[in-house]
């Protein structure tokens, strides 16, 4: 695969032409509560490898992050054209993220 538009690409053909016995089949004739619950798990599992020093396991886990997160898109119905978009939108600006005062007395 040589990049996430023809990795999208391919996850939206797979859903139109479902290959029977993959992967991508089986989360689509699961739906999007397994879907939902397979991209919580990858985030997880990007967090706790981000925190070991293998970054091979980071870039294993991130890939499959990636992988959900398009099976998502697809399912959803939302293009990758829509997500380039809303990132060219950003490029540029500076973030509105203010630092907050520390919560004390909970």
């Amino acid at each position: 695969m040589q990049n996430m538009e023809e990795l999208y690409a391919m996850i939206a053909e797979r859903q139109k032409s479902p290959k029977k016995g993959s992967y991508t089949d089986y989360l689509f004739t699961e739906g999007l509560d397994k879907i939902l619950k397979k991209v919580g798990e990858e985030s997880t599992e990007v967090v706790v490898a981000a925190k070991n020093p293998d970054d091979g396991q980071l870039v294993y886990e991130t890939a499959d992050l990636f992988y959900h997160v398009l099976v998502l898109l697809v399912q959803r119905g939302v293009s990758y054209d829509q997500i380039k978009a809303e990132l060219a939108k950003r490029e540029g600006k500076m973030s509105d993220f203010k630092d907050r005062p520390e919560i004390k007395n909970l």
